[in-house]
């Protein structure tokens, strides 16, 4: 790492409820696709780091799980921990919230929001309220949300955006990097995340089948990737192993004849292309692993998870 005086780094942790747009923003803000995006909730699993270097600030934004209600499930909980875990490093935190929600009665304070400012307060890191998807309201139905938040809590700025349309993204980086205090490069220059291809191309196929499943389904899978292997010819064969809670679940994922796991399989390849810049040979496996998301040892092994 180098020291210069007049460089600015810090870890920047996007903090929220399902759904509000948090890792749409990421993909924003880094100007490319990192993190997996979905219309259904609690499509984040695990803390996904992407990392932003220009000549005098390196800005390291930190996509977390939703912060959800309480659930029966081990892996909603270990999610929640990987949320409220990212604001013990952050040098400043990204508070997002979807005012279309707002106008639907679901105001500031309410839930698990109210238990994340109350968090926040404990912490010293300067806070940014993003007010996400004013693409779907009327301009005039912000003010009162903007009055209501800051009654709740000592923002150090509320910005209205949309991270669909990027209105209001280039106003919301300023004063991110307002907020940052001097620091060095922890990473080097060309890197956008400290994570590995693996997870990456695991989370694209689970993406897929969040896309092209309903109900249950998509919730009680898991991805790994069991081989990644560069060929002599130039292709990339990666072999994906599908984990499902039930047998039933398995037979949806398949599909008749193996429909389904193909569409899902030709979908994510080409995603994964465009990631590696190569050509893959993809083969996805579907097995059962009952009750996965309620074992901790399980989530460990298949889930990412860490004890």
């Amino acid at each position: 790492m180098e020291n210069n005086e007049n460089f600015a780094s810090g870890y920047v942790s996007i903090i929220g409820r399902p759904n509000v747009g948090k890792s749409t923003l990421l993909n924003t803000l880094l100007g490319q696709k990192l993190a997996i995006v979905t219309p259904k909730p609690q499509t984040t699993r695990h803390q996904i780091r992407g990392i932003m270097t220009t000549d005098t600030h390196q800005i390291i934004f930190v996509d977390t799980p939703g912060l959800m209600e309480v659930s029966k499930y081990r892996l909603h909980t270990e999610m929640v921990k990987a949320a409220y875990s990212a604001l013990g490093g952050a040098d400043v935190v990204l508070l997002v919230i979807d005012v279309s929600r707002q106008r639907e009665g679901e105001g500031a304070g309410e839930g698990r929001e109210r238990q994340l400012l109350a968090r926040l307060r404990r912490t010293n890191a300067p806070t940014i309220l993003a007010l996400n998807k004013i693409d779907l309201v009327a301009k005039e139905t912000l003010l009162p949300i903007l009055a209501s938040y800051s009654e709740q809590y000592p923002f150090a700025a509320m910005i209205p955006i949309s991270a669909r349309t990027k209105d209001g993204v280039s106003l919301l980086m300023e004063h991110v990097r307002d907020a940052l205090p001097p620091g060095p490069r922890y990473f080097p220059e060309d890197q956008v995340s400290d994570l590995p291809e693996r997870f990456f191309i695991a989370e694209t196929v689970r993406e897929k089948i969040l896309l092209l499943t309903q109900r249950e389904v998509p919730y009680s899978t898991a991805v790994v990737i069991e081989e990644f292997q560069r060929r002599d010819t130039g292709i990339i064969y990666i072999r994906a192993i599908v984990y499902a809670e039930r047998q039933t679940q398995k037979r949806i994922l398949i599909g008749k004849g193996g429909t389904l796991i193909k569409r899902i399989g030709e979908q994510a390849r080409r995603d994964i292309e465009t990631f590696l810049d190569a050509r893959v040979f993809l083969e996805l496996y579907v097995t059962v692993k009952p009750d996965w998301r309620r074992d901790a040892r399980q989530l460990r092994d298949i889930g990412g998870f860490m004890d």
